[in-house]
């Protein structure tokens, strides 16, 4: 199956919401199986986005799972871009 890369860029001073949702996240990632690797990105200590990269069927499975993120049924994100990504190194 081809991996996908989901960059989620937050809202604007909603780390708040952020620390509520991530629990119910954390668990969501963990329960699909698709996930391959991901985190936060950082300013200064402070999370501002995600990045995820999960293993799907194809560009819809990978909407759909990114639509169900607990984030993003949350309006935590105010941009998600999701990308075809081809593992090179690591």
């Amino acid at each position: 199956m081809p991996l996908f890369a989901l960059v989620c860029t937050d809202k604007a001073d909603h780390e708040p919401l952020r620390k509520a949702t991530r629990d119910e996240h954390l668990a969501y990632l963990n329960a699909t199986g698709c996930v391959t690797m991901a985190g936060p990105f950082l300013d200064n200590g402070t999370m501002t986005g995600s990045l995820v990269v999960i293993d799907v069927a194809d560009r819809a499975a990978a909407e759909a799972w990114a639509a169900g993120d607990p984030y993003a049924k949350a309006g935590l994100f105010a941009k998600v871009r999701i990308e075809e990504w081809k593992k090179v190194i690591g």
